[in-house]
């Protein structure tokens, strides 16, 4: 069964602590979303506060999917830029689909929803967003339409002795 999108969803207790369960299962499953395993709520919960004071600030907006049983599923926040020469493009972060859901086509799904959302937005021609090394991520992302426009070798250090690229993509919408 298909995800339903809600871009801007009322933030509202239930609302946040799915996006916290779903972000620290998608982390401690192994995904690259910023933490690495094992990772807990309450080290996650002050980045998901800046995102929603991103949110409040009108910089940043949420695309949520939910499950049949209507648990969050799946999000990505927009961040537009500030800079007056790169207001015509958006930044994805925190592209997540729950371990549980992965190989229904949902990531793919949260992408197409994404690039919908990011076309209605006045003035935005590309969505960008950048991924660790190491996972095929930017395979993943290049089969949704991405091309890989910038890699900087070894600048994620995911442990000592890890180091990964940090590969930026670009869709342009047009």
């Amino acid at each position: 069964m298909p995800l339903t999108f809600t871009l801007d969803p009322a933030v509202d207790p239930a609302l946040r602590d799915g996006i916290l369960d779903l972000w620290t299962d998608v982390s401690n499953a192994g995904g690259s979303v910023g933490f690495v395993p094992p990772v807990a709520r309450e080290e996650i919960r002050p980045e998901l506060v800046k995102h929603f004071v991103g949110m409040a600030e009108g910089r940043t907006r949420l695309l949520v999917g939910r499950d049949e049983q209507g648990e969050v599923a799946a999000t990505a926040f927009f961040a537009f830029n500030a800079h007056r020469l790169m207001t015509h493009w958006v930044w994805l972060y925190t592209v997540m689909v729950h371990p549980r859901h992965q190989g229904k086509g949902y990531g793919r799904d949260l992408l197409a929803a994404a690039a919908d959302q990011a076309r209605a937005f006045d003035g935005i021609d590309a969505i960008r967003l950048t991924c660790r090394g190491g996972n095929g991520l930017e395979r993943f992302y290049g089969s949704c339409g991405y091309k890989e426009v910038g890699r900087v070798p070894g600048a994620i250090r995911v442990a000592p002795g890890d180091d990964r690229d940090d590969i930026t993509m670009l869709l342009p919408l047009t």
